[in-house]
């Protein structure tokens, strides 16, 4: 299992918690100091089974101040991600061949 993580996310806190209270311990992938490749992201989006608009974090001033009313399609929406990955939704875990958004952290059991 890989957990997509920021420390400084209360819901990333919590879903790690809650993970570790199940007796878990997956591998954390601290996203924002280790950039993910595009096609390590197109990978989750894929697991995840949603396009990338539905990871993007729209109340991000990064987002308001750069992308808000541009069309953009879903290479450059991966990419966008990739260069500010405080767009990307947080946190997910991936088990497997499956994934899942930890909002609220109790999403993540349903792929155990």
């Amino acid at each position: 299992m890989r957990y997509f993580h920021n420390p400084r996310c209360q819901k990333s806190r919590e879903g790690l918690q809650l993970l570790e209270e199940k007796g878990l311990q997956p591998e954390v992938v601290l996203y924002m100091t280790e950039p993910l490749s595009p096609m390590d992201l197109e990978d989750i989006l894929a697991k995840l089974d949603i396009d990338a608009e539905d990871l993007i974090r729209s109340k991000e001033s990064v987002w308001k101040e750069e992308f808000k009313d541009k069309e953009l399609s879903e290479d450059e929406l991966v990419l966008a991600m990739i260069e500010y990955p405080q767009l990307m939704e947080r946190p997910i875990l991936v088990n497997g061949d499956k994934a899942a958004i930890g909002r609220p952290p109790e999403n993540l059991l349903e792929i155990l």
